[in-house]
């Protein structure tokens, strides 16, 4: 399992928030949900994005990249949690703005729950708009996702045929249908597309990847790393991953360390620990559940490791997990008059 894969198998899309917005112009939103990833695909028409910037020392928000044109096809990586404006045109101002837990209110922080609907998880400012968008967020992300997401820029664009799949086109029609457990396709969906958004952007020339991400090619390092991802309760050491990768021990470490950055067991006890965080979110799962899952001998073992690298215990990590976890308010529909 490679750190894309993991947003299949840590905590998926279970209950991510899908929405298609139909819209005329002027229109403009200012999403600043703190969600962690977004995908917005542009069904027809065009739309504007600009990344903003909350300054930690300050309320001001400040636009931190160009606006970018979006044309039909075309499809927006947004990571978070900063915010984002999308709009017809850079220069309408925003007219709403979605905060966590997609709970939607006027610049001036007005409620607009009163306000109807377009249609199954359809909003907007008109049921025939030219622009359609169909929009994806994931409210919580795996902890493995860290370093993809941290490799991120803000904003990542996909121009129409660069990203080679039919899930977008899928997706916008799934997104407005209501039979049962189309939740639960729409989550799946929307992780393909993901993975496949993902692994196209990291895969053009232009991106510089970062180091770890390369390594998985090395046939020695790339070797080792799928060894850990695949089995990381095994009782891995420099020479057992050595002998799979048929290289000597001290090549191994040598050659791990220079292309991933850190040494294979320090690796080994990250991605144990990324785990860990992961599977702690499930309230039914006991420490040492999760320590025999991982490699760790026992509960105490883990619990060790944890507070030593991420300062809190398992316990008090699933708690933190328990109280940030963001509510999705019922879709909120906007609309304005035009």
């Amino acid at each position: 399992m490679d750190v894309i894969a993991g947003l299949l198998n840590g905590p998926r899309a279970d209950g991510a928030f899908l929405l298609r917005s139909l819209l005329t112009p002027p229109w403009s939103l200012r999403v600043q949900d703190q969600a962690p990833l977004t995908l917005v695909a542009v069904v027809s028409g065009t739309a504007w994005v600009v990344p903003e910037r909350v300054p930690s020392t300050a309320g001001a928000v400040t636009v931190t990249g160009a606006p970018t044109r979006l044309c039909r096809g075309d499809l927006a990586i947004l990571r978070g949690p900063d915010p984002y404006v999308f709009a017809d045109d850079p220069a309408t101002e925003p007219q709403a703005v979605i905060h966590p837990g997609q709970r939607c209110t006027t610049p001036d922080g007005e409620d607009l729950g009163d306000l109807r609907a377009l249609g199954t998880r359809s909003w907007g400012n008109a049921p025939d708009g030219a622009t359609v968008l169909v929009t994806g967020t994931y409210q919580v992300l795996s902890e493995i996702c860290a370093p993809l997401l941290s490799a991120l820029p803000p904003l990542a664009v996909l121009r129409d045929g660069e990203c080679d799949t039919p899930l977008i086109p899928l997706l916008a029609d799934e997104v407005a249908r209501d039979t049962p457990g189309q939740d639960a396709v729409l989550d799946r969906l929307l992780d393909l597309l993901t993975v496949v958004a993902l692994r196209t952007w990291l895969a053009r020339p232009d991106v510089e990847t970062p180091a770890w991400y390369r390594a998985q090619d090395d046939p020695v390092v790339g070797t080792a790393l799928h060894l850990i991802h695949d089995d990381p309760a095994h009782p891995w050491t420099v020479a057992g991953l050595a002998d799979a990768a048929h290289v000597s021990r001290a090549a191994l470490a040598r050659r791990f360390t220079a292309e991933v950055g850190e040494p294979p067991m320090a690796y080994l006890a990250n991605w144990r620990l990324a785990l860990s965080a992961d599977l702690l979110r499930d309230p039914a799962a006991t420490i040492a559940s999760v320590a025999e899952q991982v490699g760790y001998g026992s509960a105490f073992a883990l619990s060790a490791a944890f507070k030593r690298v991420r300062g809190i215990s398992p316990k008090e990590h699933r708690e933190r997990a328990a109280r940030e976890a963001i509510p999705v308010a019922a879709v909120r529909p906007w609309r304005v008059a035009v």
